[in-house]
């Protein structure tokens, strides 16, 4: 993928463990990460491993289904880790009952992405380039259609 680029991919399902926010990213990253990261590693190392079995973690993204439409602080975000196919509910540790995260489906598809390199403050022109790229493909542009997805590739140093 090229940055600035935009294009249409066919993405396949995904099992995802997941946590719903709100509010301003910056602010509650550290007990959203924590829940998050949290149970995925005690599912991988306490329910997985005493089996043998090898449970790899995607890369974080998260889904940001009111992004530019509202204040930051008023955000909603969903949080999510892929997991193997193999995991179910069950299989859960929830590392922190207060931040609940869940095991869920996100249905594949045909998707139209493109990669932004800046920071949030300078994405409006990279959001309105993939809109006008989507709308340029016949596509009617929905709220469906509309959630803003980031994909994550380093957040720990």
């Amino acid at each position: 993928m090229k940055a600035f680029v935009p294009e249409l991919v066919n993405l396949p399902d995904s099992k995802v463990l997941t946590i719903t926010t709100k509010g301003d990213p910056n602010k509650i990253g550290e007990a959203t990460f924590s829940a998050l990261y949290g149970t995925a590693y005690s599912t991988k190392f306490k329910t997985f491993k005493p089996k043998g079995v090898k449970m790899p973690l995607g890369k974080l993204c998260a889904l940001w289904p009111d992004a530019h439409t509202k204040p930051k602080n008023e955000w909603m975000g969903v949080w999510a880790i892929p997991v193997p196919d193999f995991v179910t509910e069950g299989d859960v540790i929830q590392k922190d009952p207060e931040n609940k995260v869940a095991l869920k489906k996100w249905d594949g598809g045909k998707y139209a992405q493109i990669l932004h390199k800046g920071s949030y403050d300078e994405e409006g022109p990279t959001v309105e380039k993939l809109r006008a790229f989507i709308e340029g493909q016949g596509i009617k542009f929905t709220e469906v259609l509309g959630t803003h997805e980031e994909e994550y590739c380093k957040i720990f140093y």
